[in-house]
């Protein structure tokens, strides 16, 4: 079993930025991929941001060079840097784990992912 436990979040002018993080515990020895997603009220979850075992990244359309994803494996950490934050990213951003160890693998729709943390929320005020 894994866990997952983001912070970081809180509240931000725009353009401002943040750092979340994920600590991750349990047995860690067939994760692959780790990622970022986030959920608004009334919106679908959405993925932000994933990186696979070997640093292989994906982001989101939205993102624009803003933000950046990290992980470190011998700390059991990902990381989420948010740059340049607008309104519109105000959700509540999940981290997320998938159990499937292959190096490469990125994947981008949620149902790929087995863990889940319980959320931080990120506000922006206009």
């Amino acid at each position: 079993q894994v866990q997952l436990l983001e912070s970081g979040g809180g509240t931000v002018q725009t353009g401002g930025s943040l750092r979340l993080s994920c600590a991750a515990s349990g047995n860690l020895v067939g994760i692959g991929a780790m990622a970022w997603f986030r959920q608004a009220p009334g919106n679908q979850r959405e993925l932000v941001a994933a990186i696979s075992r070997q640093g292989l990244r994906q982001y989101a359309a939205f993102v624009k060079g803003r933000f950046a994803i990290s992980r470190d494996d011998d700390k059991k950490m990902v990381y989420l840097q948010m740059n340049s934050l607008q309104p519109e990213d105000t959700s509540l951003y999940y981290c997320a784990a998938d159990a499937q160890a292959i190096l490469s693998n990125v994947p981008t729709t949620s149902g790929s992912y087995e863990y889940w943390g319980q959320g931080t929320q990120v506000t922006v005020a206009s």
